[in-house]
């Protein structure tokens, strides 16, 4: 059984051999090929090649486009700083929207045309020709919340929940919008699956997560679905609040941050649930050792069940000791779900 048929035969609740296995990997995977992290973010090559030897060597169930949130917000205008060895960062005090009114005239960019999202579709391609027979591939896209962060400024927007609702719900009207269109480039291009980044979720409080995010999310997520595609929701940070709604959405994967014990997930969220995580990435799998790494493995899944999947709360840091990914990939190996 390859990694693309565990995956998605585990996730429609057939038997598979062993527990999957989907760390998120940036940085970590550009190290893999020396590349400069802003070769691997703006060139599909860099960021294909980076993911397909770092899936190789640690014998991950798939492969993934994912390598900074500014891929849309860079399309629609806004200014984003490049660095060598570190993310794209979106300026904020220049936000695209900083003036609300410019959203009127903010027209959705083509995802193939030619820009910082057509780089993406073209990873999606690439790693669909190359690996795409054995390995999973997920394409990714922001959530409302962030991308609206993104455009506006992630203050602003905090307090745009207040002062102008109506505005913010135009705006996440418009992120939907954008981000089908998107996604849909990228499941045609052979994604299996795509990633949802919504960050900035994890920063309101539950009666506003109820009241704008939750619908925006919940309309983002029956979107991917009718494409036919499976749906992974990542949210960074502390969700312990919103974790209940975050099971309501009906995604097919919710990954949880370390901050989120996956014992209150799997309490609040339905037994039936996938849910991926949740070690520290940096005081356990970066600067644990392989037997620590193994033993917190063990203990997410034993309070995740066995509708599980092995891969650490957020990204994968770039100088975490190879071993210590390798003993992730060992528990996953040696374990049913």
């Amino acid at each position: 059984m390859n990694g693309r048929q565990r995956v998605l035969d585990f996730l429609e609740g057939r038997a598979v051999d062993r527990i999957p296995f989907l760390p998120i990997t940036m940085m970590f995977a550009a190290a893999q090929t020396g590349a400069r992290y802003r070769d691997y973010a703006t060139d599909f090559r860099v960021l294909a090649e980076g993911q397909i030897r770092t899936a190789s060597k640690f014998d991950f169930d798939y492969v993934n486009t994912m390598s900074d949130p500014a891929r849309e917000a860079a399309d629609c205008g806004a200014i984003v700083q490049y660095f060598d060895d570190q993310p794209p960062a979106i300026v904020e005090d220049q936000a695209r929207l900083a003036d609300r009114t410019a959203l009127t005239g903010l027209k959705i960019p083509d995802p193939l045309g030619g820009g910082r999202m057509h780089n993406g579709v073209k990873a999606v391609a690439l790693l669909k020709e190359q690996v795409g027979s054995e390995k999973m591939v997920e394409g990714w896209i922001e959530g409302p919340c962030a991308e609206a962060a993104d455009l506006r400024g992630i203050n602003t927007l905090m307090l745009d929940f207040y002062d102008d609702p109506h505005f913010v719900r135009d705006l996440f009207d418009f992120v939907i919008e954008m981000e089908l269109r998107f996604a849909r480039a990228q499941v045609e291009a052979g994604a299996d699956s795509i990633g949802v980044g919504d960050a900035a979720a994890s920063l309101v409080g539950p009666a506003i997560y109820e009241e704008f995010i939750w619908p925006y999310e919940k309309k983002l997520i029956e979107g991917l679905h009718a494409m036919g595609t499976r749906v992974r929701l990542h949210i960074c940070g502390d969700t312990r609040h919103i974790l209940e709604g975050m099971g309501r959405l009906g995604c097919d994967i919710v990954d949880l941050d370390s901050l989120s014990p996956i014992s209150e997930g799997r309490n609040r969220m339905d037994p039936d649930q996938v849910l991926l995580g949740n070690i520290n990435p940096v005081s356990i799998l970066r600067d644990g050792d392989p037997e620590t790494v193994s033993r917190q493995v063990a203990l997410c899944h034993q309070e995740a069940g066995p509708r599980f999947i092995v891969g650490a709360g957020c990204e994968v840091p770039r100088d975490t000791p190879e071993d210590n990914l390798r003993a992730m990939r060992d528990y996953a190996c040696s374990h049913q779900p």
